[in-house]
């Protein structure tokens, strides 16, 4: 497993588009997804220790950020061919499982996750209610581990969006699992 942290994120630049397949049997577009003050997009997978470090962490601030009017999105990009519980059926399982309040979607050729220059999983973009980019970072300083009492970086920040309309100066870049891209 290589362990990969995210670039700096370009600052205002507008989130690609996409329509994608969700666990929940409909397609989803990105401009149907937005929150009136914003929407995180989150690249994560099911396998990776890096998410299942954050899992319940992640689904409660998603449910925090709601009365905010962020929504989110999880989607998955890994190559189910070479790791087989990343694939459709067990997103399904997965998301249910943990009582996911977002749409889990898949990105089965690897083209949303190129578009948004996704590195690993997790992957926060936080976007403003125009669906331009204001945070780049990570959830907060957990790591492989949860720590306990760490500063909740990532919800700070979509609510900072959803309030001013603009994300921190500082953003510490997250750090994950390289997706795992198909060959060729």
């Amino acid at each position: 497993m290589v362990s990969l942290t995210t670039p700096r994120g370009d600052i205002g630049l507008a989130a690609p588009d996409f329509e994608l397949p969700g666990v929940d049997g409909r397609n989803h577009r990105l401009a149907d997804l937005r929150g009136p003050n914003g929407l995180l997009v989150m690249f994560i997978c099911n396998h990776c220790p890096y998410v299942k470090a954050i899992r319940e962490s992640l689904v409660e601030t998603c449910r925090e950020l709601e009365p905010f009017g962020i929504r989110s999105v999880a989607i998955s990009s890994n190559d189910p061919a070479a790791y087989p519980e990343d694939d459709f059926e067990h997103m399904k399982a997965y998301a249910k499982a943990y009582q996911f309040g977002f749409p889990y979607l898949f990105d089965a050729d690897q083209q949303v996750a190129r578009a948004y220059g996704a590195v690993c999983t997790p992957d926060f973009f936080g976007y403003d209610s125009d669906l331009k980019l204001r945070y780049r970072g990570r959830f907060d300083s957990s790591g492989r581990h949860m720590v306990p009492g760490a500063r909740r970086e990532l919800f700070e920040a979509m609510k900072q969006i959803a309030m001013l309309g603009d994300g921190p100066l500082e953003q510490v870049p997250s750090i994950g699992c390289s997706i795992k891209w198909r060959d060729g």
